[in-house]
């Protein structure tokens, strides 16, 4: 079977976040089941060639072009991988479309409708009501065409689904399905022993994610243990790093603070084995990969309440679930939090409980088998 993985953009620093993570680890494990899985991509922030193959799995990869510079993301495209959309799509037996309100994926999910070939969509919590004038109107020239006819569509939480069903509140939609994230299944990292601890940031640092609550923690955690270390790694695509750096001045925690930037991601497992604590502090995270990747690798994590994965890091005893005030500083919450995870025993029980729930509920085979009877089920449809 070959499958057509088609994601907005991927970036040497990882700009894009969760669904170009989703595509690839999607991928990878579909070639494991030998599927010929392959990605089509928009590239940007490549000094030479553009890859032909991303962490094993073949991409098709065309510069980003930056034709509508005020919709940021939503405002590149590429007419050469356009001019080759359609063979790409009738090469295919399934086209999976990691679909947003922009100018690649919702023009694939377009031509793979015109062509019949089975469509399905994921929409990682980026399609749901908006008044925004452009998505308005991308929802008219398209996006309603497509959700009414795509043969499934894949969410994360019920959540997602209202939401995407409110895009089309006149035609009930009967072709969700849900689709958790997966990663690869990891070994546990080290005992903590006696080392200074490490706590980590590891996400996009931006508004939403609330890297201020992670740094305004910092100083009730090293009042408890002055040799802590704190990273805040990330791609800065909110122009906050700096900001941050400011606040840990101010606090007088600075030398306590590195941000590293934007990691690979072999660099990222690297940085989740040395740490103690992972924090997402985000006011709405879908379904974070992150967090799963901590997890993956028997790190206790700290989230907020409004997170996809939370329930099920409660229920397992994965790490801690605070509340997430949009307007108020959470730093005291999300200090407690690390505090309590940062007691040996509690540490060392929220780490097993960790890795045991990605090993039973989110690894990339079990998804990936799941993901596998969606597409049994659209070609035979079709057929």
């Amino acid at each position: 079977m070959r499958v057509l993985h088609v994601v907005t953009l991927h970036t040497p620093t990882n700009d894009f976040g969760g669904p170009t993570r989703v595509a690839l680890n999607l991928s990878r494990g579909l070639r494991a089941k030998g599927v010929d899985a392959r990605i089509a991509t928009l590239g940007d922030g490549f000094t030479g060639p553009l890859p032909t193959e991303v962490e094993g799995v073949p991409s098709y990869v065309h510069q980003a072009r930056h034709v509508l510079p005020a919709f940021e993301v939503s405002g590149i495209t590429s007419p050469g991988l356009l001019a080759r959309a359609r063979r790409l799509v009738k090469g295919a037996d399934v086209v999976h479309v990691h679909l947003m309100r922009d100018l690649i994926t919702l023009p694939f999910a377009l031509v793979a409708l015109e062509a019949g070939v089975p469509l399905v969509v994921q929409t990682h919590g980026m399609i749901d009501p908006t008044e925004k004038v452009f998505a308005k109107a991308v929802d008219r020239l398209g996006m309603k065409r497509v959700l009414r006819r795509a043969d499934a569509i894949l969410h994360l939480t019920g959540m997602e689904r209202d939401g995407v069903q409110a895009v089309v509140p006149d035609t009930p939609l009967g072709t969700f399905h849900r689709l958790v994230n997966g990663v690869a299944l990891q070994e546990r990292r080290p005992a903590r022993g006696h080392r200074p601890p490490t706590v980590v940031y590891l996400a996009r640092v931006q508004k939403r994610k609330r890297p201020e609550d992670f740094v305004a923690a910092m100083p009730a955690v090293l009042a408890a243990h002055p040799d802590a270390r704190f990273v805040l790694a990330g791609p800065d695509t909110g122009g906050l790093t700096g900001p941050m750096r400011e606040t840990a001045a101010r606090l007088g925690v600075a030398d306590s603070l590195e941000c590293p930037g934007p990691l690979g991601h072999d660099e990222v497992l690297k940085l989740l084995r040395e740490a103690d604590v992972y924090v997402l502090p985000s006011v709405v995270e879908p379904f974070a990969v992150s967090v799963l990747e901590a997890m993956s690798v028997g790190v206790p994590v700290v989230v907020t309440a409004t997170g996809g994965l939370s329930p099920e890091v409660a229920e397992a005893g994965a790490g801690r679930v605070t509340d997430s005030r949009p307007d108020a500083d959470n730093g005291p919450l999300v200090a407690e939090a690390i505090l309590e995870l940062l007691e040996p025993e509690a540490n060392e029980a929220a780490s097993l409980a960790a890795w045991q729930l990605v090993r039973d509920r989110f690894s990339i085979e079990a998804v990936v088998d799941d993901l596998l009877g969606v597409y049994g089920s659209v070609r035979a449809t079709r057929s």
